[in-house]
């Protein structure tokens, strides 16, 4: 188990290296959220979307099925990308790759703090973590590749 959890680490910190973008505003974050809000309806995905620029929130969309409590985990889960500066599925497993669990060894309140996936960082070369991306709703790894999967394909054509 250890060993499959390392090896998604490895491919979650690929992740993160790759997905720096060379800018990032308010008028982008726009187009990724809507972009985003178009595929997830498209897929029937019972999702809430979320961008922030430092800690103003830019955008934000609920989906039909999602829930209140969509709207929390995806606040608690930003917290934790924006203290790490990397993705919450990342931390999240950085702690159970040691046998750690971050719930108890993060010394975080955990009414706060959530680290599972489905946030990541928005990260300018040469600047640093800007800002997050995330979504609530799916299993915490479907919530981390949706949001690779669209970061990429933003990137792609911008």
């Amino acid at each position: 188990m250890t060993d499959d959890i390392a090896a998604l680490l490895a491919r979650v910190e690929e992740e993160e290296a790759e997905l720096v973008l060379p800018r990032f505003d308010l008028t982008d974050a726009w187009a990724l959220g809507s972009r985003m809000r178009d595929a997830a309806l498209a897929q029937g995905l019972p999702i809430v979307i979320g961008i922030t620029l430092g800690e103003a929130r830019a955008f934000h969309t609920a989906l039909p099925g999602s829930s209140a409590d969509n709207d929390g985990w995806l606040e608690r889960k930003t917290r934790v990308a924006r203290r790490y500066g990397r993705s919450s599925f990342g931390v999240g497993l950085s702690f159970r790759v040691t046998g750690k669990s971050f719930d108890t060894e993060a010394r975080l309140d955990t009414t706060q703090y959530a680290a599972h996936g489905g946030v990541f960082p928005i990260t300018i070369a040469g600047v640093g973590a800007v800002g997050t991306v995330g979504v609530s709703g799916l299993p915490q790894a479907d919530d981390h590749a949706f949001v690779v999967e669209q970061l990429r394909a933003w990137r792609a054509d911008a």
